[in-house]
């Protein structure tokens, strides 16, 4: 395929407010595959957001695109599927909240393919955090521009006060200031983001109710989470982005707010969307394409992005001897999968207290981390609520230790939903679901070295998805898209067409003066 001049720039995601974001441009190359050249084909493995954003960079250059997912519904781990209730209603059930920051610029460029305004996204006013000893934070009125933010934080937080704030390790902070990838795993990555925390001597109060309560975010317990890891997310959401703390949730399901528009997106573009299909094997062949197996049968591909988690990944690998090479394989055999978490979600007859805030982070509940109050934002939950009466509350508990009794565990988080809103004591529940998962990455103490890149060995295979290592500071969802659509570059690259520009938060930190400190601290 011969190259003309570089092609005009495709759908691109937008900056936000941050004028520091950084900018990563893609190879030049062809718009389309030229009329009357073959297109190649690529398999995608895998129907999450990394699976969905390859597909679409790929599709949009006119590439023939199969995508596989296992399940019936896309979205990975944010699908959505219907349930009856116990009162002959029907709703859709998930595996809980997600909130879609305004620095997730490429999973934002991704959900514009189908909704270019992003309607189907609503703020929520805040991101309030509640420890039981009464502590409470918030996030509404923080300013969002670093070091503003984190001063802000502090100075309105009733768990810092200036004594403790001497108290603190200045010389310990500094990797949070100013975070590179991937040098940041290079100081950090083997220790654990509870030691980093001890190390720098936060307040207790802080430590358990801002820092547990997001490294929880990543389905890990502190003490097995890497620091790198933890640096990385403060850098992020926090430290590195102006974009600030506050974020925006879908106005309706997953399913009908995302994925159904996103499918008709696909499809109109001659995406084979292939749900209720497993992969079994991927075998490279001589002429350098693969073959894919699924329980129907066969097809030849000349290219595969395996957009899986982390079982499903190995699934594929451990059956597929011939993928790249024999280091790979193994290195993606030792990657792990966090703890179990419990997604608890609770029709009841009565309303919670008009107050009640649509999102509460908790530290202190015991197995409690956080609570929704799903009517505050969804559609289908407010209609539910006009009609009865009630109230839609989701409750999560993550990193909950393995062989924990499911039953106990599930009433566990009703008493303490019940201690922290005393209005649902009396409620009675008119049904609940209960979504027990354990298929989120572990991005484990030392695990850095072992997770894959994009690129493979075989340049006709990538690899996506949350546990992807990358060069842009990314994280969970946003890390998902970004990294789905790095593999779709990495084989547009090839075949000379033009790939998907791509936005990050800064990659560094923003004040010189403490990324020079940093640099001398870490030599």
């Amino acid at each position: 395929m011969t190259r003309n001049a570089p092609a005009p720039q495709g759908p691109v995601p937008r900056r936000g407010r941050d004028r520091r974001a950084r900018v990563w441009r893609a190879a030049p190359g062809l718009a389309r595959v030229p009329h009357g050249h073959q297109a190649p084909t690529t398999a995608v493995v895998g129907g999450g957001i990394a699976g969905l954003a390859a597909a679409t960079a790929l599709v949009e250059r006119g590439v023939r695109v199969t995508l596989y997912e296992r399940e019936y519904q896309l979205g990975g781990r944010l699908a959505g599927w219907p349930v009856e209730l116990a009162d002959g209603s029907t709703a859709t059930m998930s595996r809980g909240f997600h909130a879609f920051f305004r620095q997730y610029y490429n999973l934002r460029g991704l959900l514009r393919r189908a909704d270019p305004g992003l309607t189907m996204l609503t703020g929520l006013a805040d991101y309030p955090l509640r420890h039981s000893a009464g502590f409470e934070d918030s996030f509404a009125k923080v300013p969002r521009t670093p070091p503003w933010s984190a001063l802000g934080f502090a100075a309105r937080s009733p768990t810092f006060g200036w004594r403790d704030l001497t108290g603190m390790n200045p010389r310990a902070a500094l990797p949070l200031m100013d975070v590179r990838v991937p040098d940041v795993y290079r100081r950090l990555d083997k220790v654990s983001a509870q030691d980093l925390l001890e190390r720098i001597r936060f307040p207790e109060a802080a430590h358990h109710l801002a820092f547990e309560v997001f490294s929880r975010s990543f389905f890990a317990d502190p003490s097995r989470l890497s620091a790198a890891e933890l640096a990385l997310m403060f850098h992020i959401y926090f430290l590195g982005s102006s974009e600030g703390l506050l974020f925006d949730v879908p106005q309706e399901p997953f399913p009908a707010a995302l994925w159904q528009p996103l499918a008709a997106y696909l499809t109109g573009h001659g995406a084979d969307l292939r749900t209720g299909q497993a992969v079994e094997s991927v075998r490279p062949q001589g002429d350098g394409g693969f073959r894919v197996a699924t329980q129907h049968g066969e097809l030849r591909h000349d290219a595969v992005v395996l957009a899986l988690d982390t079982a499903g990944l190995q699934h594929v690998v451990a059956r597929s001897p011939g993928l790249a090479d024999r280091d790979w394989r193994e290195r993606v055999m030792r990657l792990r999968t966090a703890p179990p978490f419990l997604v608890s979600r609770l029709w009841l007859d009565r309303p919670v207290a008009a107050d009640r805030a649509g999102f509460l982070g908790t530290s202190g509940y015991g197995p409690l981390d956080n609570v929704s109050v799903l009517e505050r934002w969804e559609g289908e939950a407010m209609r539910w609520v006009a009609r009865t009466g009630g109230s839609v509350v989701e409750l999560h508990a993550y990193a909950v230790a393995p062989g924990t009794d499911r039953t106990a565990e599930q009433d566990r988080l009703l008493v303490q939903l019940q201690r922290l809103y005393p209005e649902t004591r009396d409620a009675k529940i008119v049904d609940e679901r209960h979504e027990w998962r354990a298929d989120c990455p572990l991005f484990a103490v030392g695990g850095y070295d072992d997770r894959p890149t994009v690129r493979t060995t075989d340049p006709a295979l990538t690899v996506a998805g949350d546990l992807v290592r990358t060069e842009l500071p990314s994280a969970l969802m946003e890390r998902a898209a970004t990294t789905g659509f790095l593999a779709a570059n990495a084989l547009l690259e090839r075949w000379g067409l033009h790939g998907q520009t791509l936005w990050s938060v800064p990659d560094r930190g923003r004040v010189g003066a403490l990324r020079a400190l940093n640099r001398l601290a870490g030599t």
